[in-house]
């Protein structure tokens, strides 16, 4: 094997090989004598065929075999002997194929950058931080106790209100005709819940129980059924019970209805549950500004495949975006160049954390993917069992966690060996805090 480096511009190499064409045939030869030891053709007992007749049916077939193992056996070698780290993998040219002749062929390869030792100890972050406030806890013990109160039988009897949960049969029509789906009976309904198009629960305020009731309604002109939409209908509707709910206090026994040993664990169950919303959204933050000054102070050459690749990922959603409709720039060059930078920074940064884990050992445990893989499963109630197994059997798809846990374990490894001052705020001054970041995001992106 004869290497000769072509060129060397930036992170691009590329390379001439030369294969001798007396190596090939002797690979072709060493793979016939194999075959002759367990081969078997009309007329000849297994193992007795010549090798000669076995070269003349395949041994065309197994140069090509030969051929391709060699040539990524050398390719692999020539990027090894030169301790380059490819981006991607390289792009094979064959530029003389003949049997029995030297084989020669170009390799083109793009090789990660090297980043060079990294110090983090300059960075300087600020991590708000929000204190649970004791409303936000009574405000979500009242929800709790809200979806806990009871329903009973109005007594003595009285026209509905709104509040109020009725059981009601109905049978809606438009020009007189029955249409699907708009027929039901014994249908609980909570009046003022705007569960129901618009105008149909206020017209069922004040009926009684037994007494019919026509509602008269029109569809919204986005409505789902098309045939429906804009459509003006008309319900038949009669209410059969009527019941009023009975709110329950917030004290120890709905604590333990909901699995609490009494008020006070339920509040402050309540509370790091918030808190922990709250903690995301700092994050969330604090890993925005981290990566944004990350980009900002590191500005290393990256492989232009791999941002053609993350570009046409980006692109793709765009295309997809202006199939369904969503308004996006006319000026399709000025997008171009703007997702572009923005491919750029997301493989500079993704090179940048990957350095990072690879030379401080971050990696990702099996625990942590198996975590992964249940939090997935939690996403669909009573599907859990299916998504669990449907990870078990496609382990590549199961890989697909490893790579955002694994930046979460670089980020905070950094966020580490970072000067973080935290600074209370409430929580309003957080999410909006939250919002303007969003927003800038949004402005700068659009500005370029």
């Amino acid at each position: 094997m004869q290497v000769t480096e072509l060129s060397a511009e930036g992170l691009k190499r590329n390379f001439k090989i030369v294969l001798s064409a007396v190596d090939l045939s002797a690979k072709v030869d060493e793979r016939l004598t194999e075959m002759a030891q367990t081969a078997q053709l009309p007329g000849f007992r297994r193992g007795k065929v010549p090798v000669g007749l076995l070269k003349k049916q395949y041994g065309q077939a197994l140069y090509g075999e030969a051929l391709e193992a060699a040539v990524n056996q050398s390719t692999a070698k020539a990027i090894e002997d030169r301790g380059l780290k490819p981006a991607l993998q390289p792009r094979v040219d064959l530029k003389e194929l003949s049997e029995g002749k030297d084989v020669e062929f170009e390799v083109a390869v793009e090789v990660l950058p090297e980043i060079g030792k990294l110090d983090f100890s300059g960075i300087e972050l600020e991590r708000l931080k929000a204190v649970v406030p004791d409303k936000d806890v009574d405000e979500a013990i009242d929800r709790i106790a809200k979806a806990n109160r009871e329903q009973k039988p109005v007594d003595p009897p009285r026209p509905d209100q709104k509040g109020d949960a009725i059981k009601i049969d109905f049978v809606g029509s438009v020009d007189g005709v029955e249409f699907p789906g708009g027929k039901a009976e014994d249908y609980t309904l909570e009046l003022g819940s705007a569960s129901f198009i618009p105008g149909f629960e206020d017209q069922l305020v004040g009926a009684e129980v037994g007494k019919p009731v026509e509602v008269k309604v029109t569809f919204p002109a986005d409505y789902g059924a098309a045939e429906l939409a804009g459509k003006d209908a008309v319900f038949k509707c009669t209410v059969k019970e009527i019941h009023e709910f009975v709110d329950k206090p917030a004290d120890d026994e709905l604590a333990k209805k909901n699995n609490f040993e009494n008020l006070e664990a339920m509040r402050k169950a309540v509370a790091e549950r918030i808190g922990q919303d709250y903690s995301q959204v700092s994050r969330s933050m604090i890993k925005r500004q981290l990566l944004d000054k990350l980009a900002d102070t590191h500005k290393f050459q990256v492989p232009d495949g791999l941002v053609e690749g993350e570009f046409e990922s980006i692109w793709q959603r765009i295309e997809e975006a202006k199939k369904n409709g969503q308004k996006v720039d006319d000026d399709e060059e000025k997008m171009r160049k703007e997702y572009r930078e923005i491919a750029e920074r997301r493989v500079r940064l993704g090179l940048l954390l990957a350095d990072v884990g690879r030379s401080n050992s971050i990696d990702v445990t099996p625990e942590e993917l198996n975590q992964a893989v249940m939090r997935e499963a939690m996403r669909y109630p009573g599907q859990e069992r299916q998504v669990l197994e449907f990870y078990g059997k496609n382990a590549e798809l199961k890989e697909r966690l490893r790579a955002p846990i694994f930046e979460e374990k670089t980020v905070d490894f950094i966020l580490e060996l970072s000067k973080v001052s935290e600074k209370s705020v409430t929580p309003e001054e957080l999410l909006k805090a939250a919002r303007e970041a969003e927003e800038e995001e949004s402005t700068e992106t659009e500005a370029k």
